[in-house]
């Protein structure tokens, strides 16, 4: 039986460094899997099994706190790793990862971390750049929820996305995979009832449109004035 095409992770962050030979060695590892929209990847608190690289469609990365409260802490996109628990030091997940549209990953098991770090030292670089890069982002919206208006925030949760996932049509830039209010509400730290007014005045006066499970971005550029609380000139 023919193994996984290295083309699949060759030009991924994550993979840079690795000769093909040495893809198709870290691919003898890997077992491809495809969760439907909903489904739950691994939940916060399972044993640490597999770590993960998405190949197709959008992860939510969701952590329940203490008080049952769910926040939404980030999107996983194409080519992202997610469930990297070792890279931590963790033997546990510390969040959940849910499928926010129809997924293809890899996964390889975590027994295997240390052995595969070691072979491919690129490997563990490439993943503790990536963990760097999301405790940044995790300051950021910490600092955002800590000293910011909601309105800034939604705006702020918005322009992420955008960049992120953000596809160009006719009506402007489309948040690439379902997102409800509920969503933002949750990545936000604000009730339902206060994104959806927030929402509801930006589509009144044109800079955003939304839909069921939809929103579009129709004036970044307005957007942008709303996250950094400026008047439009």
């Amino acid at each position: 039986m023919p193994g996984l095409d290295p083309s699949l992770i060759a030009d991924l962050p994550s993979f840079s460094g690795l000769e093909r030979r040495e893809l198709e060695t870290l691919l003898g590892y890997a077992q491809p899997l495809r969760f439907s929209e909903g489904a739950t990847v691994f939940a916060q608190g399972d044993e640490a099994e597999s770590f993960y690289v998405l190949l197709d469609g959008h992860i939510r990365v969701v952590r329940s706190t203490p008080e049952g409260q769910q926040v939404i802490v980030r999107y996983i996109s194409v080519g992202e790793l997610f469930g990297i628990a070792a890279a931590l030091g963790r033997s546990t997940y510390p969040a959940s990862a849910v499928a926010a549209a129809e997924c293809v990953a890899l996964a390889w098991p975590n027994a295997k971390w240390d052995e595969l770090t070691a072979r491919f030292p690129s490997l563990g670089a490439n993943t503790y750049k990536t963990v760097g890069g999301r405790l940044q982002d995790a300051h950021t919206r910490v600092v955002e929820m800590s000293t910011e208006q909601v309105e800034q925030r939604v705006a702020h949760a918005l322009l992420r996305l955008v960049k992120q996932t953000g596809r160009k049509t006719a009506e402007g830039v489309e948040i690439d995979f379902p997102i409800t209010r509920q969503d933002i509400a949750e990545m936000t730290g604000a009730t339902l009832h206060t994104v959806s007014r927030v929402l509801q005045a930006w589509e009144k006066d044109g800079i955003v449109r939304g839909g069921r499970k939809r929103v579009v971005v129709i004036s970044p550029h307005r957007l942008l004035l709303k996250a950094e609380a400026r008047k439009e000139s």
